[in-house]
């Protein structure tokens, strides 16, 4: 099964030197136990631009869809059998970039 593990952050720093190194040593493990599929980091809630074409015309609105004082900076894709493995590999991914984790299985 698979699992959207997303990163949150409250601020617009970046990742330091050392959460950078402990990220990749926690990609380089999840690519070699199986449970990669993908990853990404993403722009801050002011890069964010949505689209609402429900109406007759499409809206498109500068800005992140909610106003929020935390945000997804990141996330993870990966395959795990269950929801406790996919828990804990998410325990792991919190403890290497220093963050707050949400777990979210795809339906």
């Amino acid at each position: 099964m698979q699992y959207l593990v997303s990163v949150i952050n409250d601020s617009s720093d970046l990742a330091t030197d050392e959460e950078d190194a402990a990220i990749d040593v926690f990609n380089q493990r999840l690519q070699a136990e199986g449970h990669w599929v993908f990853a990404g980091g993403l722009g801050g809630p002011d890069m964010a631009t949505v689209i609402d074409n429900r109406g007759a015309e499409s809206v498109v609105t500068d800005g992140p869809f909610v106003e929020t004082k935390e945000w997804i900076v990141g996330f993870w894709i990966v395959e795990a059998p269950d929801l406790d493995a996919a828990l804990k590999l998410a325990a792991e991914g919190s403890k290497a970039c220093n963050r707050k984790i949400e777990v979210r299985p795809f339906l």
